[in-house]
């Protein structure tokens, strides 16, 4: 019978216990579980609940069925329903009696909501971590570029040219703000339900804070409803994940551009490229697809948690069974997705020639030209309609606006002289911009300062973190 079938003359049928069963997933939160097992029980004896000898037994029980479960030497059975009662069986069959007092003052509501913050937070870090990795291999690309350029663009078409260096190191900006959210869901988590019982507290004399402490919470959650049945932290850290998918989704359609034959940009390492089953001169960005097709599924987590949390009554409902698949399966899959795409933007090769080549298409300087004129004294807006005039011409005459011949620019406006040429030079244009964010060089560079600070920044943020239990293979789905 169930740990909870004192009240019930007859068992739950085998098709509503497998139903109602949240083992084949909470299973991987076993290191949570038993951790905080083991600092309950110590504070348990501490408080003169137990006994120190009850205490040893317990802590000595639950390190042995840690090692089975490490070594793959335990049973799941699907009838202990959860972890948490998978784990308090067989405590009992081992130790005794001594495991049936493990439970006293707490609920399997505040268990599981202490297990799933602990893992929240381990996966939040994780996270972090590949965020740092992924930035700093953007950074050394964008290092790497050095006075490339390729055509900036605005709706898919060429509008102004602009550092390749520039181009990568949004992505790092993307990111940094990222790890931020992260950080955020990381803190949402760090607050301990543990010792708030089923919903009201408990008449044993429990410290929280000892709990808190020995757990690496930085604080005790206030209102024992809300510890028990809050799952905004998961909300926090699917919504991390949802945004961070959809900065790498808009970077992976760049390389897939990038690296076809009629972009040309990029070439992809063969590690990170696929072929053909019959045609064989094709080589596929088929990891950058899949990044971009997975964000799908990881904004489908964030989705379903949101309606699971919808209309929920204080406190714990069933509903909330449900909060954990979609958490794990996001991070696991974002943390695949920042892996691969850091394999990729590491082992590409740049074809800056190529960049360089396509330049002249697009009419690039035009907007250089409309201001060449409203620099003269001319306004913008006329300007903007004179250049509008001549890129028409350009176009009908299927050349770019650089290869107008002079007279048609003296015949748009008597303010164009020889010297309007100096306009149409990419270099000088790219160089041109040096208001703080632009794409000169002086500007990027100053950018890259920024861009140092803040990985420096962050990095140290995610060594100070609190102490979490780590995520190892326990945590990460299997989905």
């Amino acid at each position: 019978m169930a740990l909870w079938g004192g009240r019930f003359e007859e068992a739950v049928s085998e098709v509503t216990q497998e139903f109602g069963a949240s083992l084949p997933i909470d299973r991987h939160l076993y290191r949570q579980d038993i951790a905080g097992s083991k600092a309950h029980a110590t504070m348990l004896a501490a408080q003169g609940i137990i006994s120190e000898e009850d205490r040893d037994a317990i802590c000595a029980g639950l390190d042995g069925i840690q090692a089975d479960i490490d070594a793959g030497a335990f049973s799941f059975d699907i009838n202990d329903e959860d972890i948490h009662m998978s784990i308090e069986s067989e405590l009992t069959r081992r130790i005794g009696e001594a495991g049936g007092r493990l439970h006293t003052g707490r609920s399997r509501n505040d268990q599981v909501a202490t297990d799933t913050r602990l893992a929240a937070k381990a996966l939040a870090k994780q996270l972090m971590e590949d965020n740092l990795g992924l930035r700093r291999a953007l950074v050394e690309a964008a290092d790497a570029a050095g006075d490339t350029i390729l055509p900036g663009m605005t709706h898919l078409q060429h509008a102004q040219p602009v550092l390749f260096a520039h181009q990568l190191l949004a992505y790092v900006w993307m990111l940094t703000r990222d790890f931020g959210r992260l950080r955020a869901a990381f803190d949402a988590a760090d607050a301990s339900p543990l010792g708030a019982a089923a919903l009201a507290g408990t008449t044993y004399p429990l410290d929280r804070q000892m709990t808190a402490e020995a757990l690496g919470f930085s604080r005790v959650i206030e209102n024992s409803l809300d510890a028990v049945s809050d799952r905004d932290f998961l909300l926090d850290l699917e919504y991390a994940c949802s945004v961070m998918a959809v900065h790498l989704s808009r970077l992976s359609e760049e390389i897939v551009l990038w690296s076809s034959q009629e972009f040309g940009f990029i070439t992809l390492s063969d590690a990170f490229s696929t072929g053909s089953s019959i045609m064989p001169q094709k080589k596929n960005p088929d990891f950058a697809e899949l990044i971009r097709g997975k964000t799908g599924r990881v904004v489908g987590d964030l989705v379903q948690l949101l309606m699971t949390c919808k209309g929920l009554p204080l406190a714990y409902n069933k509903d909330l069974q449900e909060d954990k698949e979609g958490a794990l399966d996001a991070a696991h899959t974002l943390d695949q997705c920042l892996t691969v795409m850091r394999g990729m933007v590491s082992t590409w090769k740049v074809n800056a020639g190529r960049m360089r080549a396509v330049m002249h298409r697009g009419h690039l300087a035009a907007t250089d030209v409309a201001d060449y004129l409203a620099k003269r004294g001319m306004p913008f807006r006329e300007a903007h309609a004179v250049v509008g005039h001549l890129v028409l011409e350009a176009e009908k005459a299927g050349c770019d606006i650089s290869e107008l011949p002079i007279e048609t620019f003296r015949a748009a406006s008597d303010l164009f002289g020889d010297d309007v040429v100096g306009a149409f030079d990419l270099d000088a244009i790219v160089a041109a911009r040096t208001t703080r964010g632009g794409t000169a060089r002086a500007a990027v560079a100053e950018q890259r300062r920024a861009v140092e600070d803040a990985l420096a920044a962050d990095e140290a943020a995610l060594a100070g973190l609190s102490a979490v239990v780590e995520m190892g293979e326990g945590t990460r789905s299997v989905l």
